[in-house]
C-alpha cells in the first residue's frame, strides 16, 4: 500500500508500507529508504526530519502508517467513483433552454399560439413579451386602439413568461406564417427575480430571442425595448436590470435591430416609480402604456414607412 509523508500541512511524498511488518526496519529498505530520505530533506525542516526519522525506529509507527494508508486508499477510491462520469457538468443557463409553461398560464400560452396559426399573413407590428405586453389587452386596451387600431398588429404577450418560454413558443411555430414589418420586443423582467438568472444569463436569453426573430423573420425590423424598471424604489433587482439593459443596447445595429430604453420616462425625479403609472410598481396602467406608445411611435412610423 501507499502511505503519505506529511509536513507543513501538505503531502510531501509516498512510500510503501507492509501491513504485516513486525518492525519499522521491515517496511522500508534500500532504494526506497534513500529516496524517502532525499524527499524529506528536500521538503521538510530539520526539526521535522528528526521527528520522522526518530518515529521510523518505533514499531508503533506501523499501526499509524497502516491506518493512514487505509484512509488514503479509501479517499482514492471515492475520488475514482466521483470522477467515473467525467468532470462535473457546468451549470446550464435556464434562460436559453426552451420550456413550456405548465402552470396557470397554459391557457394564454395556447391562445397566442393558436392566434398565430389561425391568422397567418402580413402584419405591421407584432408585440412579443410577458405580462407587460399582454397588458395591451387590459390596462392598455384604449391606447392600443388609438395607436394600433388603424394598423394590423398582433399581441404575443404571455403573463409570467421568461425568455425560455418565448423561445419555446417560437419552436412551436409562434412566428411561422407571420410576416411582420416590425417586432416590438420587451422581455426578461421575470428572469431577474431573486437568484433565478444572472445578468449574463438574462442577456443571453434576450439575445437568443432577437437572433431567433432574425432567423425566422429575416425581413422583420426589431424594436428591442430595455427591460422596464420595477419596484417602488432603488433595489438590487433594478440594478440587475440596468446592467442587462446596458448590454442589450449593444445589439442595436442601426439596420435591423433598434434598441430603445424608455425606463427614465417611467420613474420620478427621485428614482421612485409612481402608482399613477405603475400601480403595482411593475405593470403599467393606461398612463404607462401611453408613455410606451408615444416613445416608440417615431421609430415605428419610420420603419413602417408612414
Amino acid at each position: 500500500m501507499i502511505c503519505p509523508v506529511v509536513g507543513r500541512g501538505f503531502s510531501a511524498g509516498w512510500f510503501p508500507v507492509g501491513l504485516n511488518a513486525p518492525t519499522a526496519g521491515h517496511f522500508i529498505t534500500g532504494r526506497d529508504r534513500n529516496l524517502l530520505k532525499a524527499l524529506i530533506r528536500l521538503l521538510l525542516t530539520t526539526g521535522e526530519r528528526i521527528a520522522i526519522f526518530s518515529a521510523m525506529k518505533s514499531p508503533r509507527l506501523i499501526l499509524v502508517l497502516t491506518a493512514a494508508s487505509a484512509l488514503f486508499a479509501l479517499q482514492l477510491n471515492l475520488a475514482a467513483q466521483n470522477n467515473a462520469g467525467g468532470a462535473p457538468e457546468a451549470q446550464k443557463n435556464t434562460a436559453i433552454i426552451p420550456v413550456p409553461r405548465t402552470d396557470w398560464a397554459t391557457n394564454r400560452q395556447a391562445l397566442v399560439l393558436q392566434r398565430a396559426k389561425e391568422a397567418p399573413g402580413d402584419y405591421d407590428i407584432e408585440f412579443i413579451g410577458d405580462s407587460i405586453t399582454e397588458g395591451w389587452e387590459g390596462g392598455g386596451k384604449q391606447v392600443w386602439q388609438d395607436f394600433y387600431g388603424h394598423r394590423k398588429a398582433i399581441n404575443f404577450g404571455v403573463s409570467g413568461d421568461r425568455t425560455q418560454h418565448v423561445l419555446w413558443r417560437f419552436e412551436q411555430g409562434q412566428l411561422d406564417g407571420i410576416k411582420a414589418k416590425v417586432a416590438v420586443v420587451m422581455i426578461g423582467t421575470n428572469n431577474s427575480n431573486g437568484q433565478d438568472n444572472t445578468e449574463a444569463e438574462i442577456l443571453e436569453g434576450v439575445t437568443a430571442i432577437v437572433q431567433q426573430i432574425r432567423t425566422r423573420q429575416p425581413d422583420t425590423k426589431i424594436i428591442l425595448l430595455g427591460i422596464f424598471p420595477r419596484g417602488e424604489k432603488f433595489s438590487t433587482q433594478r440594478g440587475k436590470i440596468l446592467q442587462v439593459n446596458e448590454a442589450l443596447a449593444r445589439l442595436d445595429d442601426g439596420k435591423n435591430i433598434f434598441y430603445l430604453d424608455i425606463g427614465p420616462q417611467l420613474i420620478e425625479n427621485d428614482g421612485s416609480i409612481s402608482k399613477s403609472i405603475m400601480p403595482d410598481y411593475l405593470h403599467p396602467n393606461a398612463a404607462g402604456y401611453l408613455i410606451w406608445a408615444n416613445a416608440t411611435e417615431p421609430k415605428l412610423k419610420q420603419l413602417l414607412g408612414e
